[in-house]
């Protein structure tokens, strides 16, 4: 079965108000461990995105001493010490609010979205998590890298028994042994006659869209190719010859 975002991610999300802090959202990413968060407005709506290297790069730009500011990261995640220097991050200028310190827009998906969809969106923007949003772009749901390569973790066994099942067999339709399926570190192999030359690349494009294939391989061959125009062969024609009326 093909996974979607909606049965990976965390519906349990730690997110901050735009209006939150500096030091209310470093206590946040301190307290539960996390690297980034996503910032909503009044009605719940994901208006962007925070992360310890928000916080770092612009503490860095506005005091100007970068070394220390790099010496915070470890001590954000261990939850401790690194908290202690919170009364000198606010100074006059700088952000001081989630909204003023966020990447905005947020790169969203919704739960409808298939993982590997989503794999390529996180991969395609550089994103270690995505917001999922309702059709009201409310959040309600937060999934990260992790979330994700879960799929990619199943045993080759899974994989090859969802190919034959799902793809060869319901997909399909193709009688058992029709396709002969193996799989190798995620790599699925085909070998088999299939009586069209049009569904090869049906099975190859169904195969791809299993979650945990990182590659497909076909040895399939066909009987017809019904991928070409029928060959009209000429008729031959009887003439008759017509004797007049008597």
């Amino acid at each position: 079965m093909t996974l979607i975002v909606g049965q990976v991610m965390t519906s349990e999300v730690v997110g901050a108000h735009r209006r939150m802090s500096f030091k209310d959202v470093a206590r946040l990413l301190a307290r539960y461990r996390i690297s980034g968060l996503p910032v909503v407005d009044d009605d719940d709506k994901v208006v962007g995105v925070i992360s310890e290297t928000d916080l770092l790069r612009r503490q860095a730009a506005g005091s100007g001493r970068g070394p220390r500011a790099r010496r915070l990261l470890p001590s954000l995640r261990r939850g401790g010490a690194g908290l202690r220097a919170e009364s000198g991050w606010a100074g006059p200028g700088r952000p001081t609010t989630a909204e003023q310190l966020m990447s905005s827009p947020a790169v969203t998906v919704h739960p409808e979205l298939r993982v590997a969809d989503a794999a390529r969106v996180m991969e395609r923007h550089g994103v270690e998590r995505l917001p999922v949003v309702d059709e009201e772009d409310r959040l309600i749901g937060i999934a990260t890298r992790s979330d994700l390569l879960r799929v990619f973790l199943r045993t080759d066994e899974e994989i090859r028994r969802e190919v034959e099942d799902e793809v060869m067999g319901r997909a399909l339709s193709l009688p058992p042994h029709t396709v002969i399926v193996s799989v190798g570190d995620g790599v699925v192999t085909l070998e088999g006659r299939l009586e069209h030359r049009s569904r090869i690349p049906e099975a190859i494009r169904l195969t791809w869209r299993v979650d945990g294939v990182v590659g497909v391989m076909s040895g399939l061959t066909y009987r017809v190719d019904d991928t070409r125009p029928a060959e009209r062969h000429p008729s031959h024609r009887i003439d008759h010859q017509w004797l007049p009326e008597r």
